[in-house]
């Protein structure tokens, strides 16, 4: 019975099983005791400086893959809610984040403050490009040398 619920219910891998007698009432007290603590787990407060200490710590373990060519630098992780808990992950092109390595980073923070019981919510947020937009005003010291760079380029 348990592989059966292994397999239908992939998603709640977080979640403790329980298994209760409504006709006998055994293993009731033991479920009130997994929700207590499941609701200590949801209600966690953690500061972000221990948060972006994990996720250094993950990233150092498992780093994310490259995307284009390029590092995904994820710069640091804060607390954005409770009940469940939210943590919020800020670095650059985290949209193209694999939903592999979202996976594993919140398997991490579950293992790493011992949540028992709850799901993570995980955000990811990508600041703007400050150069976005901004073309790159060239002196005119540049410009002659690049037509004297172009004039040899082009023979």
């Amino acid at each position: 019975f348990r592989k059966q619920l292994d397999r239908r219910l992939p998603f709640l891998d977080f979640a403790e099983r329980y298994f209760i007698s409504a006709l006998h009432g055994s293993g009731v007290g033991d479920l009130f005791e997994a929700i207590q603590t499941a609701y200590q787990a949801a209600m966690i407060k953690v500061t972000t400086p221990e948060l972006t200490r994990l996720l250094e710590q993950a990233v150092y373990e498992h780093q994310p893959p490259l995307v284009r060519g390029r590092r995904i630098k994820l710069r640091y992780a804060h607390q954005g809610g409770q009940n469940p808990p939210v943590i919020v992950v800020h670095g650059n092109q985290t949209s193209r984040l694999p939903h592999t390595y979202k996976r594993y980073l919140a398997n991490f923070f579950r293992k790493a403050l011992r949540l028992v019981g709850t799901p993570i919510r995980m955000e990811f947020r990508t600041g703007d490009n400050p150069y976005a937009g901004k073309r790159n005003k060239l002196t005119p010291g540049q410009i002659r040398s690049r037509k004297r760079m172009l004039q040899h380029v082009k023979k």
